[in-house]
């Protein structure tokens, strides 16, 4: 009985563990909304939890909830505690620091825009409609539109705010990427002439690709109303237009977690467009893909199971994750003839595609 009342224990904290899942993510924006990292990089790499609380501006009253969510965000790993040293009031036994999670926070390459945007409440409760989205027949409303009442394109033309942060969100996602891509795999833009960056938003890894290769023009297209707030200090080019439509030659077509967003009918007609723009092989013409390859990469459980739950959480705009075969799939009837996947990129694969 008492082997049965432990396995029945130990299902229940695993069910509580996905249960309370979400209480993690409200953590983590509590710490981006209070500014948490910031505060510890302030304070030279470690901070009290009244330091903490009078940069977040946290009456007295509220510290000891405060000291409850630090316990949190230390059990997460998103900061670590020690004790004190000598000479700090007795009162204040912890100093917190960052930790490898929280660096990402903080610097000129940090994911606090793209954390918030994915954390931000209109995102989030889309996901509410997953049961009910589940039994509607196709064609259908996204689960963002059944949400929101619009697509979260029309929101993004039509809302400057929500606007702002999503190309703010992928900006920072790009930058952190893109400094990995151009300084360890660099090569896959070696012997080329020109680049387009399609869906490229505000041009943040068409930046980062001109800095590492001055050579290279540069373009990036993408819908007008983004192209419109576009910096105009720069050599980066930027061209109003649609994917769907035509996509300007180029020696390199670059597509930086586009693909995701479309049914394999839509990536289809987006990568026969970006054949049509580059030039044979053997003349240096290929499609680089920034993207999730389910499956590909490490066996670590821990960037399967994300590969598998982005993969999830992208249905919310009728998106969809691929694995090799599927992938494979949509470049054949685009009439691409070869491939290269490289899973290099975490949970992200860095991929070649051939005409």
């Amino acid at each position: 009985m008492a082997l049965a009342g432990q396995t029945l224990l130990d299902a229940q904290l695993d069910l509580w563990q996905n249960t309370f899942a979400f209480v993690k993510s409200m953590a983590l924006k509590s710490a981006l909304d209070l500014h948490i990292a910031e505060t510890i990089q302030h304070h030279g790499g470690g901070a009290t939890l009244s330091q903490i609380a009078t940069r977040a501006m946290v009456p007295p009253a509220k510290i000891p909830c405060l000291s409850r969510l630090m316990r949190v965000l230390t059990a997460t790993g998103v900061f670590s505690a020690q004790q004190a040293p000598s000479g700090i009031r007795s009162c204040e036994q912890l100093l917190y620091t960052l930790t490898p999670m929280s660096h990402l926070l903080v610097g000129s390459r940090n994911q606090v825009p793209i954390t918030a945007m994915l954390l931000q409440s209109t995102l989030v409760s889309s996901l509410f409609e997953l049961g009910g989205w589940l039994r509607r027949e196709r064609p259908e409303p996204c689960m963002f539109q059944l949400r929101n009442d619009h697509t979260l394109w029309e929101l993004a033309d039509r809302d400057p705010a929500f606007n702002a942060l999503f190309n703010s969100g992928m900006e920072s996602d790009t930058e952190f990427i893109m400094d990995i891509v151009v300084n360890e795999f660099g090569e896959v833009f070696h012997g080329i002439d020109s680049l387009i960056d399609v869906g490229g938003g505000h041009g943040a890894a068409a930046h980062a690709i001109v800095k590492a290769f001055p050579h290279l023009k540069c373009s990036v297209l993408d819908l007008g109303h983004v192209v419109a707030d576009a910096p105009n200090d720069t050599s980066v080019h930027y061209i109003a237009g649609n994917m769907f439509e035509t996509v300007p030659p180029a020696s390199v077509i670059f597509l930086k977690w586009v693909l995701h967003d479309w049914n394999d009918e839509e990536c289809v007609k987006i990568l026969k467009n970006c054949k049509k723009a580059i030039p044979p092989r053997d003349e240096g013409g290929k499609v680089v893909i920034i993207d999730i390859v389910i499956g590909a990469g490490q066996s670590d459980k821990k960037q399967k199971e994300m590969q598998v739950v982005f993969d999830l959480f992208i249905m919310f705009i009728n998106g969809i994750e691929r694995d090799e075969n599927q992938w494979k799939k949509i470049f054949f009837e685009a009439g691409f003839c070869d491939y290269k996947i490289t899973p290099v990129l975490g949970v992200r694969s860095l991929i070649e595609v051939y005409p």
